[in-house]
């Protein structure tokens, strides 16, 4: 079993930054990626962003492309997320997901991920 917390979530202005963690707990050793999905009231669960823990291959939404950032500390046992340049469309609960067995193919798919963390609410202003 795998334990994720995230923490980082608030309240910010449209072109604020944010960054959100996501610690992970348990049989880490195991995890093959971490990703993090967001959902916004009314709307399916979408992918946002995932990282290979091996190697460290990124891969992100075409709508969050060039404004946020994956990246892990392999000693922290923890992933981040920075968030620059946000919009109120980003507005949205966004979670920490991980897998053991997650491919290239099913890496942005949220029924791949077998645990995933409690939430964290991001809201951006206009």
């Amino acid at each position: 079993q795998v334990q994720l917390v995230e923490s980082g979530g608030g309240l910010v202005q449209a072109g604020g930054s944010l960054r959100l963690s996501c610690a992970a707990s348990g049989r880490t050793f195991s995890i093959s990626a971490m990703g993090w999905f967001r959902q916004a009231p009314g709307k399916e669960r979408e992918f946002v962003a995932a990282i290979r823990w091996s190697g460290g291959t990124t891969y992100y939404a075409d709508s969050v492309k060039g404004r946020f950032t994956i990246s892990r500390d392999n000693a922290k046992n923890t992933v981040y997320l920075q968030m620059n340049s946000l919009k109120p469309e980003d507005t949205a609960i966004y979670y920490c997901a991980a897998d053991e067995t997650i491919t290239i193919w099913s890496i942005r798919r949220v029924d791949r991920y077998d645990y995933w963390g409690q939430g964290t609410q991001v809201t951006v202003s206009s």
